[in-house]
């Protein structure tokens, strides 16, 4: 079974969150982290993160805080997860430096490929708008997953 990083699901969290302000203004670390129970520091660091990736708007000042940088149709859970753990593998073998010294020989690496992109097309498919259930506050403050299955995919 592959998982999420803690990093990745607070990180969609986070943008779920600020999906879910009408208003689209700057909302800091702080109030997200207390709205799902998020260690603030932690919090922070992956905002800041997100912000470098161009996912996030930061915004200095004492109304400061983060805001989508596109509108949440626009982000993918892919995009998220992605500029948090970095690029999506399954095995070794698929690697950003090419094949590993069995591929000669390897029977699996493309059926492992096809996974691989699966799984890539799939979070490419979910929006964060996606992961706000209108008229349902349940999941605010609950510490729930965000979008009940995406914290784990079994393969």
């Amino acid at each position: 079974m592959l998982r999420l990083t803690k990093k990745a699901d607070y990180g969609l969290m986070a943008l779920k969150y600020l999906a879910e302000q009408r208003n689209g203004s700057a909302h800091s670390a702080k109030d997200i982290a207390e709205a799902y129970h998020i260690p603030p520091q932690l919090l922070a660091k992956i905002l800041q993160t997100l912000a470098r990736a161009g996912l996030l708007v930061s915004h200095a000042g004492t109304n400061g805080g983060y805001a989508l940088s596109r509108g949440a149709t626009e982000i993918t859970a892919f995009e998220v997860i992605r500029a948090i753990d970095g690029p999506l593998f399954i095995t070794s073998c698929i690697t950003i430096h090419g094949t590993c010294d069995l591929a000669g020989h390897c029977t699996i690496k493309e059926p492992l490929r096809k996974v691989n992109d699966s799984i890539k097309d799939l979070l490419n498919g979910i929006r964060i708008a996606d992961l706000i259930e209108t008229g349902d506050t349940e999941h605010v403050g609950s510490g729930a997953p965000v979008g009940g299955g995406l914290v784990s995919i079994a393969v």
